[in-house]
């Protein structure tokens, strides 16, 4: 493991934000015809603009862009590697009260990446003027290359993968290296910190989530192997001024959760074993189980904990979460715990049910906390 788990976190979001009107507008008239992919790009660039003013105002010490050129928190990165299409699978993703939009990713040659014409790298060097100019540390945030294994594998999204690869093994190696040539080219775009958002995880920990893979014909315990080595393999030999962190969540689209159940299923693989420094967990209802799985944290990585929920717009109760923190001190010690929310905003153009005044409440309730425990 080359990563440097010795950074200070600082404050920081998980990763999106809640789209202003005018951005949603612009994205529309895109679709429609009404604006060239200039404009839209223009619009775009004010709404982040803005967005970092706004992040440096609320006290972050490290800023996102939001998310906000994407759709999806994870399809639009899985789109920009060659090999790769954008189709609508029929259905969407089943969450516990909704469905999402039906789009996906499968695959339509072997894999590849071209820093030139994957979006996601002249996003960044976007987001990282802007950040230097007003003196902030950036980050990226990219779906894991779990998440996107689970994706080429997702139903009839398989049938397409004997068409370029004979074997198992061959996937693995190209999505362990296209992910590897991303995450230098981000490096190379001056991203000292990358976050890779994994959903996998937070699937596995559901006994519901467990029956259904096994029915399908897989074995869980192997996917867990196979999940974690896709993602180490992936961030081996890196920069060792680069800092990797994974955000865990068992779905989060339009307030809705898709998952439920603790950590403890996955402890083992998930906190033991995979080789990045920082973990955003969610922690903000009882479906994510209790802290006692941190005690399987190994080495010096930290975890930060998402006690504070982007779901709805109620802020919490000050103490209640300062209590929970030294609860979860109880199983690792508090210098290697931090605080934020349990994912961000708006993981698709939709968002969360809350409004943009209750979104900023939520953040300036965490720095409050930061200021109080770790000051």
């Amino acid at each position: 493991m080359t990563t440097n788990t010795l950074q200070k976190i600082g404050f920081q979001h998980v990763g999106s934000f809640l789209r202003p009107t005018e951005l949603k507008q612009a994205r529309e008239n895109f679709k429609t015809g009404q604006i060239t992919t200039n404009e839209l790009s223009a619009i775009e660039d004010v709404a982040i603009t803005d967005l970092v003013r706004k992040q440096v105002e609320a006290g972050l010490d490290v800023v996102t862009d939001g998310e906000f050129r994407r759709s999806y928190w994870h399809l639009d990165n899985f789109w920009g590697f060659g090999g790769v299409e954008h189709f609508n699978y029929g259905e969407g993703y089943v969450f516990a009260h909704e469905e999402t939009r039906d789009d996906s990713a499968r695959l339509s040659g072997k894999l590849s990446f071209n820093a030139e014409t994957h979006p996601f790298i002249q996003h960044f060097k976007y987001l990282k003027a802007v950040a230097d100019a007003a003196g902030v540390a950036a980050k990226i945030t990219i779906p894991s290359p779990s998440q996107f294994y689970a994706e080429l594998v997702r139903g009839n999204n398989a049938e397409k993968i004997a068409e370029f690869y004979d074997t198992d093994e061959a996937l693995y190696a190209d999505i362990q290296r296209v992910y590897h040539e991303e995450i230098i080219a981000l490096y190379e775009a001056g991203a000292r910190t990358v976050q890779l958002d994994d959903c996998t995880w937070g699937m596995l920990v559901d006994p519901n989530f467990w029956e259904t893979m096994a029915g399908a014909g897989f074995n869980v315990n192997d996917l867990k192997k196979v999940y974690l080595n896709l993602n180490n393999g992936a961030i081996e030999n890196l920069p060792t001024d680069l800092t990797i962190n994974t955000h865990v969540c068992r779905g989060n689209y339009h307030s809705d959760w898709a998952a439920t159940g603790g950590y403890d299923a996955v402890a083992d693989e998930l906190f033991g074993q995979e080789n990045v420094a920082n973990y955003f967990l969610e922690y903000d209802s009882e479906r994510a189980g209790g802290f006692e799985p941190l005690a399987k944290v190994s080495g010096d990585k930290r975890v930060v904990l998402g006690l504070i929920t982007t779901k709805t717009g109620e802020l919490e109760d000050k103490q209640v979460i300062i209590d929970r923190i030294h609860e979860a001190a109880q199983y690792l010690p508090l210098d290697r715990l931090w605080l934020s929310t349990q994912c961000g905003f708006a993981s698709t153009e939709e968002g969360n049910v809350l409004t943009e005044e209750q979104q900023w409440a939520k953040l300036k309730l965490v720095k409050e906390i930061l200021d109080d425990i770790w000051a």
